[in-house]
């Protein structure tokens, strides 16, 4: 590892304060839920749930859209200081509002923040990582997305009141004010995220295809020395010398170019449709299928925030040990397992203890491996001039997929039960493991190009 390793974590750690809100926006409505839901009066329409919970993925599509094209032509710091400025007004008016409408236009205000720092954050680290550290740097961003899981899960324990049972949660401090503090507090982490963005540089890989090789250089000799730029230069130039025409949308589906970008669509997808983030964003109905009240929901939800830190910290460690196909194989095959007993508890109406301990099992799996490495993955599989449009429909297709979930849990329980939903998940994790084993490479320790090299030839 280079003995400037300390900058580039620090310009990492900054960059991924976007994942850090990512995650804490994204999953404090789930702590949120049953006390906006009373208030809002729709604890009685699963249709109405379904929207509310899924409307910030609407405006995830949109800053996905927004943030590939914008990103290749101004570049990955503006986009991420946009980001930014957009979770602070999403945590505000969320929290603000007493009409429905207008909440739901929060919500997908926020989504427009996550789409783009979920696009933005690991683009960036990745293009300014060595390859031999990039899979543990690319990781820092799922760190700090689980780091914000985590803080808006321990938020909404300490900001609840206990609930007391046969209260009214509409007229409780809870079901009036608890909510919305909820909310706000995504705020202070926004503005620190404006603030620092500030001092990082721009991506120099963006800046060399825009011919602006000094500034490249100079960044990438502060990252790992002026031998290790004057090389990264090098190849950054033979990349792009060996194709003189304009890129078009068009030609991600030509040629090698279509099978690499259904590579990163399928894993995209595949993280979302494992179902973890079902667990997340639906804790409430899983653990109230289990036999746990609203107080006991609330600590689960940290113990499973805990592990979701924990296992990702142990992913980020493995990651460029053990490659990202062997991670992935893994992580498909463990949940598919983990995903048949569970349904059977659900089935055989086993609850408590037993539960938890599956849940806490399948997203310490989902962590160490599909979480961290798809986007590590998706990252560094596309060629330096494509990247930012081709992560752009990846990232949409892994929101779109993520809209589908979030959106049909609540008809999938109903209809098929809980042991069913988790079931047809089992299915879904076999198909990716079929998929993963027979059309990944193993990309750990290549640089991007080499990476881009091989995938093309």
């Amino acid at each position: 590892m280079s003995k400037t390793t300390p900058y580039l974590l620090l310009i990492s750690l900054v960059s991924a304060m976007g994942g850090l809100l990512f995650g804490y926006d994204w999953v404090v409505i789930g702590g949120a839920k049953p006390f906006y839901e009373v208030f809002f009066d729709i604890a009685d329409s699963t249709a109405m749930q379904g929207w509310v919970m899924g409307s910030a993925i609407l405006g995830c599509l949109i800053g996905v859209m927004i943030s590939g094209s914008m990103a290749d032509k101004y570049g990955r710091k503006p986009l991420m200081i946009c980001a930014s400025i957009v979770f602070i007004g999403a945590a505000i008016g969320t929290g603000a509002v007493d009409n429905l409408n207008w909440f739901i236009f929060y919500r997908i205000l926020g989504g427009i923040g996550i789409g783009i720092a979920s696009n933005l954050s690991p683009m960036y680290i990745a293009e300014v990582s060595p390859g031999n550290v990039r899979g543990k740097f690319v990781s820092i961003n799922q760190l700090t997305v689980v780091i914000g899981i985590l803080a808006a899960q321990i938020t909404n324990w300490l900001i609840a009141d206990p609930v007391i049972p046969g209260e009214d949660i509409l007229t409780s401090w809870n079901g009036q004010m608890g909510w919305r503090w909820m909310f706000w507090a995504g705020a202070v982490p926004a503005v620190f995220f404006f603030v620092l963005i500030f001092f990082i540089p721009e991506s120099p890989r963006w800046l060399a295809v825009q011919g602006q090789y000094e500034r490249s250089g100079s960044i990438l000799s502060k990252i790992g020395g002026k031998d290790y730029a004057v090389a990264e230069i090098k190849n950054i130039q033979a990349a792009i010398n060996s194709v003189t025409e304009k890129v078009r949308f068009k030609d991600l589906f030509k040629g090698k170019m279509s099978k690499i970008l259904l590579i990163g669509i399928v894993i995209a997808v595949f993280q979302q449709w494992c179902g973890i983030n079902v667990i997340f964003n639906y804790a409430q109905e899983i653990f109230s299928a289990a036999g746990y009240g609203v107080s006991d929901i609330l600590f689960n939800i940290v113990v499973t925030g805990v592990t979701n830190v924990i296992f990702t910290i142990v992913g980020m460690y493995t990651v460029d040990r053990l490659g990202r196909r062997g991670l992935l194989i893994l992580g498909s095959v463990s949940l598919t397992c983990i995903y048949a007993i569970l349904g059977a508890c659900y089935y055989f109406q086993i609850t408590g203890i037993a539960v938890l301990v599956l849940v806490v099992a399948a997203i310490a799996s989902y962590a160490m491996t599909l979480a961290p490495v798809a986007w590590v993955v998706i990252s560094e599989i596309f060629p330096n001039r494509v990247r930012g449009m081709a992560m752009a429909v990846s990232t949409f297709s892994l929101w779109t997929a993520c809209f589908v979930l979030t959106y049909t849990f609540p008809l999938l329980n109903k209809g098929l039960g809980a042991y069913g939903t988790f079931w047809l998940y089992g299915v879904i994790c076999l198909a990716g493991f079929i998929f993963i084993k027979k059309n990944l490479p193993e990309t750990k320790g290549k640089s991007l190009e080499e990476i881009e090299e091989e995938l093309t030839k």
